[in-house]
């Protein structure tokens, strides 16, 4: 099963998943590629708890995985996409990562680069398939639309970043479509990985309560090391082996990294509490009110508003 991680919240970028995904099924069947919210049948499915019943359907096609496709763009990188590409990176999916975003990013002017906002991303992912630049400006003619052909020449981008980005995926797919073996790492006792949010300052009472509840702790480093891309490993060897993962989830949406560290939590069974002070609560038509983005939620499970939360929770 070959799986299409995008965002679903606006008709462009559903409907670029679905250009991806009949470009795959082409090479593959169409059995074999699995659209979500098309799939899914989202706007029209009826559930007495519809985003819990959404992330039970997403959840088990992570689990029957050869490959994926995650399509990422801009510096606000879509929380559910992380957390799908965590989890399928945690359990030896191979993860392609297909991008038109122009944009590279670093902490300063000439340090090391990365290709989105939080290096872990590119750090367990198998590929990353950029493509930057627009297509080919057609020949000059004083008649022409030149917004159509500005159209056109994006979706010439398009068309590349998509064919690329399926012929990777092909050639790092295990064999001819069989699943990939998963590779869950052993877990450390009494160990808890502390993931803050980039968006606000560290709750220094969050890893306080941590320590007194006799956790050892650890946490992630990558955003204040002077070599990022080793920092982004250890975090993720790190995380892979905590027994109790913490994710601070403060922001706009949730920091990709802590979505991605999430995901892989999920995936290998491991007891993931998600602090959030502030909630934003969002409404969708047949949908219960969430907290964050349902797959945050859902394998999050626990959702902390406080340090006295957390001590609680730690101590059940």
């Amino acid at each position: 099963m070959f799986y299409i991680a995008h965002r679903l919240f606006a008709a462009h970028d559903r409907a670029l998943a679905a250009h991806l995904a009949h470009h795959l099924a082409a090479k593959t069947g169409a059995d074999a590629v699995f659209l979500p919210f098309c799939d899914t049948d989202e706007e029209n499915l009826q559930a007495p708890v519809k985003g819990l019943r959404l992330f039970e359907l997403d959840r088990r096609r992570l689990r029957t995985l050869t490959g994926m496709i995650a399509i990422l763009h801009g510096p606000s990188l879509d929380d559910g996409v992380c957390m799908e590409i965590g989890y399928a990176a945690a359990l030896g999916v191979p993860v392609i990562v297909m991008t038109t975003d122009f944009q590279t990013y670093s902490h300063h002017p000439n340090s090391s680069r990365w290709e989105f906002t939080d290096p872990l991303i590119e750090t367990i992912t198998r590929r990353v398939v950029r493509v930057p630049r627009l297509g080919t400006l057609p020949p000059a003619d004083d008649t022409a639309d030149r917004f159509a052909a500005f159209a056109s020449r994006n979706h010439h981008q398009t068309d590349e970043a998509v064919a690329r980005s399926v012929d990777a995926l092909l050639d790092a797919a295990t064999g001819t479509g069989e699943r990939a073996t998963p590779s869950t790492a052993p877990a450390r006792a009494g160990s808890a990985f502390f993931e803050p949010s980039p968006y606000t300052p560290v709750p220094e009472q969050v890893a306080e309560a941590v320590r007194i509840a006799g956790y050892g702790l650890r946490m992630a480093r990558r955003f204040a090391a002077a070599d990022t891309a080793a920092a982004a490993r250890a975090d993720w060897n790190e995380a892979r082996h905590a027994e109790t993962l913490i994710a601070d989830v403060s922001g706009p949406e949730t920091p990709p990294g802590a979505a991605a560290l999430i995901g892989a939590a999920a995936a290998q069974g491991r007891r993931i509490g998600a602090y959030l002070p502030h909630p934003v609560l969002t409404h969708a038509p047949g949908r219960e009110p969430n907290w964050r983005n349902l797959m945050i939620q859902y394998a999050a499970g626990h959702h902390l508003s406080t340090p006295d939360d957390l001590t609680t929770w730690l101590h059940r």
